[in-house]
């Protein structure tokens, strides 16, 4: 049975304006963040059942202006790649072609970013078969997603992304199935 899944990136802040990065730095919305999210709410198409966001304020701040009517819940395993030295620091400085296995220096790589989105998912697919759940977070969990669903290498994942394309969407659309879970432990038993 499908689980969907409606993805949204929280709204713009100060970082972000600054063109700095911010990981598990708490940064909250500015101005224009605030109001990206209230219009978010406003021209979704998806019904959600449904939202959780990443524990971030900015994220949480999003899905509360985007979403004020729908049962919310907060996750940490939907957190942004902790850059670790780099929290908070020039955005050039997270490539992430180069931390797929490797952590950020004193923080984490996308692999592990992907163990507990995966965790995460695993845990949407026992409670919330044939709902549609949304989730509010950040750039790293929304490429694990990527990675995990459409069962693609996180080069591919990383290529593809909106934010290097251009294609933003007001929510992206994902289906959660069983094999989607397990298919690192299937491609190990081969």
């Amino acid at each position: 049975m499908e689980t969907k899944i409606i993805y949204y990136v929280h709204g713009t802040t100060e970082d972000n304006a600054s063109k700095k990065c911010s990981g598990w730095k708490n940064v909250e919305l500015n101005d224009l963040g605030k109001e990206q999210a209230t219009n978010l709410g406003k021209n979704t198409k998806y019904k959600l059942d449904v939202l959780f966001s990443s524990d971030l304020i900015r994220a949480v701040d999003s899905a509360n202006l985007a979403f004020p009517d729908i049962e919310k819940y907060q996750d940490k395993r939907l957190r942004e790649c902790n850059y670790g030295d780099y929290d908070g620091e020039d955005k050039n400085l997270v490539i992430y072609e180069e931390h797929i296995n490797n952590p950020f220096p004193n923080g984490e790589s996308l692999k592990d970013v992907e163990m507990r989105v995966r965790e995460f998912l695993q845990y949407i697919y026992n409670n919330y078969k044939g709902k549609t759940v949304g989730i509010m977070a950040h750039r790293a969990p929304q490429l694990a997603i990527e990675v995990i669903t459409k069962n693609i290498p996180w080069e591919e994942a990383i290529a593809s992304d909106w934010r290097k394309t251009g294609n933003w969407t007001p929510g992206w659309e994902y289906s959660l199935y069983k094999q989607n879970l397990y298919q690192d432990k299937i491609k190990k038993k081969i």
